[in-house]
């Protein structure tokens, strides 16, 4: 095996592991049990958002530079602290941490210990984040290390058994395909992973440069491949279990993603295997929360020249964290629609518009454009999921093109790139 193919294959699993979120394992299944026979087009759907575009988020940054900051340099030099502030937030104690522990004890608590309090779950949890996170050890590393490919392996077991040995056959829900395909597409805001990328992208550039990939060239293929491996691994993942999910034997459409994911794993792999499954998504949502808690310190000490320090910032992400995750699952994912609604389309732009046309339009005018055209719909959409419209407004909103699909911003930032090509000062040639 070529020195090339090795480290493609050990960037792959990393870039894998990264957005390998325990908790995004809840959202698939659930995707299934809504849509019924639509699975092909929300597979399609989820795996936009939940695994191209993050794809793309990564190779965004490698074109731009080595960070988030050379990405949002492209833009504005205020962008990337602006933008990178409201991701970390998301990804840290507002959104992703919380799910953590709520995942924790929905999925890996409660099955084994049914009368367990979710206080005390939330307690031990961060308690145990945050002294892993204030002094790193070993314990981690060793978990992180064993506990991703034995929770790859019980899913794909998983999948194999729930595709081979289906519970039920899909039924039509009522739901045409583009709904399905919408829902798909919007349920991937919540893997949080397009967000995420543009953070990752940093470390595994930093792997890409450690390893001899110095040039532009070299460092997008090593990319490219690795991408595609981490791709592959999430896609059979996701799409396994968004088919569970639509063939699984539930009819209540209204069980909890924590109880859905239980029962097909019981009903696949026995009582143990759910065990096994649990104990594996309860240890794998300890070390991304102490991954994110880390991040999530190291970023807002730099960004505020150490003013908030490392131990402060930890200490109190962990708390608001433990306080949220309180609320369970499905309430977060529910409280996290509007702010992703708000924040996702205008990330989206930023990473496909610099992945398309980055190496040949330089001027800054056309992406301002493109950012200000979605970011218009993404206020609009944000409060529209905040019910702040009156009817009259809502009629004039859905004459968007696309707006019923959540889509609305894709034609407005076309026209803003457009605009930005014509006024700016140099000729757009090289398009």
């Amino acid at each position: 095996m070529s020195k090339k193919i090795k480290d493609t294959i050990i960037i792959g699993f990393a870039l894998f592991a990264m957005f390998f979120g325990a908790g995004n394992l809840l959202l698939p299944p659930y995707i299934g049990l809504q849509i019924g026979e639509n699975i092909a087009v929300t597979i399609l759907a989820f795996g936009l958002t939940g695994i191209l575009l993050p794809f793309f988020g990564i190779l965004a940054v490698v074109q731009s530079g080595n960070s988030i900051e050379d990405l949002g340099k492209r833009i504005h030099p205020f962008l990337a602290p602006i933008l990178g502030s409201v991701i970390m937030l998301c990804i840290g104690p507002m959104i992703a941490i919380p799910r953590t522990g709520a995942t924790t004890f929905e999925v890996g608590i409660l099955p084994i210990f049914p009368n367990f309090n979710p206080i005390i779950a939330s307690v031990l949890f961060f308690t145990t984040t945050w002294l892993l996170t204030i002094s790193p050890s070993k314990v981690v590393d060793i978990i992180g290390s064993y506990l991703t490919p034995l929770l790859l392996v019980l899913l794909v077991l998983l999948v194999t058994v729930g595709i081979v040995f289906p519970l039920a056959p899909a039924t039509d829900k009522g739901l045409a395909a583009a709904p399905s395909f919408s829902l798909g597409f919007t349920e991937g805001y919540q893997t949080l992973d397009v967000l995420a990328s543009v953070i990752f992208a940093g470390i595994i550039i930093a792997s890409a440069n450690s390893k001899g990939y110095q040039s532009l060239k070299e460092k997008n293929s090593v990319v490219i491949k690795a991408g595609i491996l981490s791709a592959s691994c999430l896609f059979i993942i996701y799409g396994g279990l968004i088919y569970l999910g639509a063939t699984t034997d539930i009819k209540d459409s209204s069980i909890s993603r924590s109880s859905l994911l239980i029962h097909i794993a019981q009903s696949n792999l026995g009582v143990y295997g759910m065990y096994a499954i649990a104990v594996s998504i309860a240890l794998a949502c300890l070390t991304t929360a102490i991954a994110l808690t880390s991040a999530v310190g190291i970023f807002f000490s730099r960004l505020t020249n150490n003013r908030l320090s490392y131990k402060f910032l930890v200490t109190i992400c962990c708390i608001i964290s433990g306080v949220l995750s309180i609320s369970g699952v499905d309430k977060i994912i529910q409280f996290a629609y509007p702010p992703l609604v708000l924040v996702y389309p205008i990330v989206i732009t930023l990473v496909l518009y610099l992945v398309i046309f980055g190496k040949s339009i330089k001027s800054r005018a056309p992406y301002i454009g493109a950012l200000i055209g979605s970011g218009i719909v993404a206020v609009l959409t944000f409060f529209n999921q905040l019910n702040f419209f009156e009817e009259s407004t809502l009629e004039t909103l859905h004459k968007i093109p696309l707006f019923e699909m959540d889509l609305a911003w894709i034609i407005p930032s076309i026209i803003g790139f457009i605009i930005g090509l014509l006024i700016s000062p140099k000729k757009p040639a090289a398009i």
